[in-house]
């Protein structure tokens, strides 16, 4: 069986010895030692000046709402994961929805303007696959109307632009570690805040049940994460590098055999550093697509319609329309994609897609 994604694990004798650290100090969860030094490998890594590491990258979404105060209607995006739209609802906000351009699939800032109300409070978008928003525009715009941005950079975990961390932008961007990301800690979650030392802390507290010690400041819930999650991360982390230039070189082979079949992928900004997080592609139909997907999945190779369906469709919503969006989900397959894959089995999968074309 190939499936889509492979979690990386470390040689276990390295986690081991984090173990033994946990077992020595008896300390297992509420910011434990582990957790703190994984925050500061983490800012080091990342160029970033602060990052709180969470539960999930759900939480870390709705922390980002609550802590900006946002309220009324927020503008995203149709592509994504569920969990953007989803955190909109569970902090009692709108989601308005403004189609992708169709070139990175991110959220076609040239159409936000004109979705602006005088409800809107912030922007809440996806680094679509690792690839940037346009966030300079998105900056524009949001100074302009005087409202909040977060991004959803679940998939932008390394990703630079113009030699920075894409999470230097924004008010606030969320960080996904599950299990199936280029970089995990099993299960997990970051809040990086570029905003004053005031939202800082007020993301801390949230986090953290409102209060520290014995002094209590505000509402919260627990967000934290633990200390065996944090040596996962202690891990993984200085293997990521590596992790990416593998990547890299299963992404080259794919577009050797499947670009000069016609077929489409995200296009790359040349001021963009990629990390590499995925390897979708872009069939002629939806048809086809799942004729390809069908074939391959005889042959007991995975793939994942992500995203899929258009949030925008999703039958608890408005029903707003987004073409993009709805045309590109319809006919976008995540193929196999992982450190460890084999380059025979990239040829095998690409042998059997030529020949579905064929």
């Amino acid at each position: 069986m190939i499936n889509v994604t492979k979690t990386y694990l470390p040689p276990l004798d390295k986690y081991k010895n984090y173990l033994e650290k946990i077992w020595g100090n008896s300390w297992v969860t509420n910011r434990g030692p582990l957790v703190h030094e994984l925050e500061q490998k983490l800012k080091e890594y990342l160029g970033i000046k602060n990052i709180l590491f969470v539960s999930n990258g759900t939480i870390a979404l709705q922390i980002a709402i609550k802590a900006l105060d946002l309220e009324g209607e927020i503008i995203t995006t149709p592509f994504s994961y569920v969990a953007t739209t989803t955190s909109i609802l569970w902090e009692n906000c709108k989601p308005v929805f403004v189609d992708i351009e169709d070139k990175t699939f991110c959220i076609d800032s040239s159409k936000i303007e004109s979705a602006i109300s005088s409800k809107t409070s912030a922007i809440l978008v996806t680094h679509v696959y690792g690839y940037p928003c346009d966030v300079e525009k998105i900056k524009q715009i949001a100074d302009k109307h005087n409202i909040k941005v977060i991004y959803d950079a679940a998939h932008a975990f390394g990703t630079k632009y113009k030699g920075s961390s894409i999470l230097n932008y924004g008010d606030i961007s969320t960080l996904s570690f599950h299990a199936t990301k280029l970089f995990h800690t099993i299960e997990g979650g970051g809040i990086v805040v570029n905003g004053n030392d005031e939202l800082v802390k007020k993301v801390f507290l949230y986090h953290a049940f409102g209060h520290m010690d014995e002094d209590y400041f505000t509402v919260g819930i627990n967000a934290k994460n633990c200390e065996f999650h944090a040596a996962m991360g202690l891990c993984n982390l200085p293997e990521v590098d590596t992790t990416i230039d593998l990547r890299k070189e299963i992404a080259l082979l794919y577009d050797e055999h499947l670009l000069p079949l016609g077929l489409k992928r995200p296009v790359l900004n040349d001021k963009v550093e990629y990390n590499y997080a995925y390897y979708p592609i872009v069939f002629p139909n939806e048809a086809l697509l799942l004729k390809i997907k069908n074939k391959l999945e005889e042959n007991n190779i995975n793939t994942r319609r992500y995203f899929y369906p258009s949030l925008n469709t999703l039958n608890y919503l408005d029903g707003s329309v987004c073409r993009v969006s709805e045309d590109i989900s319809k006919r976008v397959l995540c193929l196999p994609f992982y450190h460890e894959l084999n380059k025979s089995d990239v040829n095998s999968i690409c042998k059997i897609i030529k020949t579905a074309l064929s």
